[in-house]
């Protein structure tokens, strides 16, 4: 199953991982249970999305002039720590679920990692005719290996100078729809220069700006094929909304330029499970469940950046890192005037 479309992640969406269940599994024990269980799995890789969508909003803190205008083609990503790979499941927080073996609490695989060896625990519900029962299920693995560590995001970008030191910016995916995976992803931001409106502008070694940027993303994943319970129409949608607050600094050279700032980055990503799952209660009895939960996620973070640019003609590279909850790190093709 494509794991990585969880994070509707653009590479993700070509490479693909293998896993026997997908999160719904886990309502064999119950809506509650596998609610809680899918808002700790998903919610790592949802956050470091949300990261990596925010890369090289910026390459300068120099705006452009009345009509000069930037065209860019960016990749990003950001950086899996070992610690976003897993989260600690105790059994004593959920209503029907134990582990097979081992103790009550273990460190069990995000949509970011990967069990090795599988993990496996017993759900328990209640047959009308039999009374309890117990039945085991492996829960789901995550992206493992197969993403390089990394929550990769690419998209294009264009800019332009409005004049009094104003710049205008948007980001664009265009729809992308396979047999199980739709996404797409659009933005915008204005970036200010405040040296602009100062009167020594021209004699000033550096450029300074602020820049305020929106960005949305949404997705679905079908997941129909992959489910371990049977049913219809069954997808995991998500909708990503995140806000970026950025003071900008750089130089003022011809050629090679160096640029950084500080910043704070907020978002939230809700994933709802929709569809029909028929869960069965023993032998005689199922139940359809119908779209059966959704889950959230947020961030709310400082970030700093530092960032290099060079410049040869209407040719442009940069590359960049930023340093926050989830480091990321992006680089950049620009062809354009001034």
């Amino acid at each position: 199953m494509k794991k990585l479309a969880l994070l509707f992640s653009f590479v993700a969406v070509v490479s693909a991982a293998k896993a026997q269940n997908d999160i719904d599994v886990i309502l064999t024990a119950g809506v509650e249970d596998a609610q809680r269980f899918a808002n700790d799995y998903l919610a790592p890789g949802t956050n470091a999305l949300m990261h990596s969508m925010n890369t090289n909003w910026f390459n300068s803190a120099k705006v452009k002039p009345l009509g000069g205008f930037e065209i860019s083609v960016i990749a990003g990503a950001s950086l899996i720590n070992n610690d976003d790979k897993s989260f600690l499941l105790n059994t004593a927080d959920y209503n029907n679920i134990n582990f097979t073996q081992g103790p009550s609490s273990q460190l069990v695989a995000s949509v970011l990692g990967e069990n090795n060896p599988d993990i496996f625990v017993e759900v328990q519900y209640d047959d009308p005719i039999f009374g309890a029962q117990t039945v085991t299920v492996e829960l789901p693995q995550g992206i493992g290996d197969a993403s390089g560590n990394l929550v990769p995001t690419a998209f294009l970008q264009g800019a332009v100078g409005l004049s009094s030191g104003l710049e205008l910016k948007a980001r664009y995916v265009p729809s992308i729809k396979t047999d199980e995976v739709s996404l797409g992803m659009y933005g915008g931001a204005l970036q200010a220069e405040f040296t602009e409106w100062l009167p020594a502008d021209k004699i000033l070694p550096i450029a300074i700006s602020g820049l305020v940027a929106y960005t949305h993303l949404n997705g679905s994943y079908d997941i129909t094929d992959s489910s371990g319970i049977e049913g219809e129409n069954q997808v995991l949608e998500n909708n990503t909304d995140t806000w970026l607050f950025q003071l900008i600094a750089s130089t003022k050279l011809p050629v090679i330029n160096f640029y950084g700032g500080l910043g704070y980055i907020s978002g939230t990503s809700d994933s709802d499970l929709k569809g029909n799952y028929r869960v069965t209660d023993g032998v005689l009895t199922t139940q359809t469940i119908v779209d059966p939960f959704s889950v959230s996620s947020e961030i709310s973070a400082l970030r700093g950046t530092l960032g290099t640019k060079l410049k040869l003609g209407f040719f442009r590279l940069n590359a960049e890192y930023h340093i926050s909850e989830f480091h990321a790190f992006s680089v950049g093709i620009n062809f354009g005037f001034r």
